[in-house]
């Protein structure tokens, strides 16, 4: 039996919400599920632009702003530093003042970044004057936690990983949008706070709207202890680790990319600026397609072969970048930007799929179930995405280490090769192992929770 149509009070609060009863989801949860997806995609794709605002502007900055290369690697690494960890009270701010709210309140604050590097982005103003705006750009990072939280609440698990992946995906084509329309300013001559200008309109435009069309779910206000109990679950940190392997390499390489070219190439501003959107472009493109895939053959499985081609793309960037060899090292960047994307989408899909199997081992069936997994995997989405962006900030170190020590990049992509072959080796071991065979019965149900999580 279809349940009612879901009541609603003052704010645009939806009282009852069970998107895994088929009638209800068909009669009414898809449809609205749909409208607050769309809308919350607007304002995580103008978070992402305003958080990855600084690795395009600085390509404007030239040598009358008196910064080294590593002082702009550092201000990026700044930059995404906060990005990361304002996701954790951006993940609480959904259970405390309801998705559709915040959505409304965390866009409305990217206004103070973007007005604030439009008043001072000019020569002649010091580089802690840069930073301190750096770090109120970070807060665009926090829009993804936040908006994932959300909308996770709003599918139901067969449909998470296409959900997650088209929220999530739309989210990051904001780095690359951000990096078009530089490319566009920069060859029409145009200054930075061009692009600036362009931003603060339509980040009124999605607080406006995010008002006018989203709605809050009242089973997720006020849970502010499952970001606790996901805390204090082994897997979050886990799922973590590998977050930083997929999301962490996409945002670190994003910011970094173009200034690799300009250090490590001898590529000009307009020269890199024409290069650097193409794999943010594609990576965010395909973050679906990895949810999808994930949905269908089971997210551990295409995340541990999507490490392996990782690994492999980053073993051919070292031979490239020794060889300075653009042709090559710009081309299997882009590969590996897409792989990252495609990792993307497949760990996030990984995660309510983990859940849900620990609730089914614990004795919950049905919506008590359900229920649990939903609560947990929300909570844990913000942790997972703040430790994963601050892989974007060790590649930002890293690279400027690299130049420091060595001139080029080559020594931070051995150190990435590394840590993907690690992250394969986890999620083998901890996803995909079949557990040794033991003669006592009670194994049985001990093999069949751990096989489960093959098809998560």
């Amino acid at each position: 039996m279809t349940p009612p149509a879901p009541t609603r009070r003052s704010g645009r609060w939806i009282e009852q919400w069970d998107p895994e009863d088929e009638g209800f989801w068909k009669a009414t949860g898809e449809r609205i599920a749909r409208r607050n997806l769309w809308f919350s995609v607007l304002s995580e794709h103008i978070g992402f632009s305003v958080w990855t605002l600084w690795s395009v502007l600085v390509l404007f900055m030239g040598p009358e702003y008196g910064l080294t290369p590593a002082d702009k690697f550092l201000l990026t690494s700044v930059v995404t530093l906060v990005g990361a960890v304002v996701r954790v009270p951006y993940t609480f701010a959904v259970a405390v003042f309801g998705g559709r709210n915040w959505t409304i309140i965390s866009a409305s604050l990217l206004l103070i970044p973007t007005i604030a590097a439009f008043w001072v982005m000019e020569p002649g103003t010091s580089y802690s004057t840069f930073l301190l705006v750096g770090l109120l750009a970070g807060i665009g990072g926090g829009n993804f936690a936040s908006s994932m939280t959300n909308i996770n609440a709003f599918f139901p698990l067969r449909k998470k990983g296409w959900a997650l992946g088209l929220n999530a995906g739309g989210g990051n084509i904001g780095v690359p949008v951000i990096q078009l329309t530089a490319l566009a300013i920069i060859g029409a001559s145009g200054g930075p706070r061009v692009l600036l200008g362009i931003y603060i309109p339509l980040i009124v435009v999605a607080a406006v709207l995010a008002a006018l069309f989203m709605d809050n779910l009242a089973s997720v206000k006020n849970d502010t202890g499952a970001a606790k109990d996901a805390a204090r679950d082994a897997h979050t940190w886990i799922m973590a680790f590998l977050y930083i392997g997929t999301f962490g390499s996409f945002i670190g390489y994003s910011f970094a990319f173009g200034q690799v070219l300009t250090n490590g190439f001898g590529r000009t501003p307009l020269q890199a600026a024409y290069l650097t959107f193409i794999g943010p472009l594609l990576g965010s493109l395909i973050r679906p397609l990895g949810g999808w895939l994930a949905d269908r053959y089971g997210g551990a499985r295409i995340t541990l072969w999507n490490y392996v081609g990782m690994a492999a793309a980053t073993a051919v960037l070292i031979v490239a970048s020794m060889q300075k060899s653009l042709p090559l090292f710009v081309s299997v960047f882009v590969v590996l930007f897409v792989l990252s994307g495609l990792g993307n989408g497949s760990t996030f899909k990984m995660i309510p799929g983990i859940f849900q199997a620990k609730a089914l081992a614990k004795g919950l069936e049905g919506e008590a179930a359900v229920a649990h997994g939903r609560r947990l995997s929300g909570a844990s989405m913000g942790l997972i995405g703040a430790v994963g962006a601050l892989g974007g900030v060790g590649i930002n170190l890293s690279f400027r280490q690299s130049f420091l020590s060595y001139g080029s990049g080559t020594g931070a992509f051995v150190a990435f090769l590394a840590y993907y072959g690690v992250c394969f080796a986890v999620t083998w071991a901890v996803y995909l192992r079949r557990p040794a065979r033991v003669p006592a019965t009670a194994a049985a149900s001990q093999e069949k929770a751990q096989l489960s999580y093959a098809e998560v």
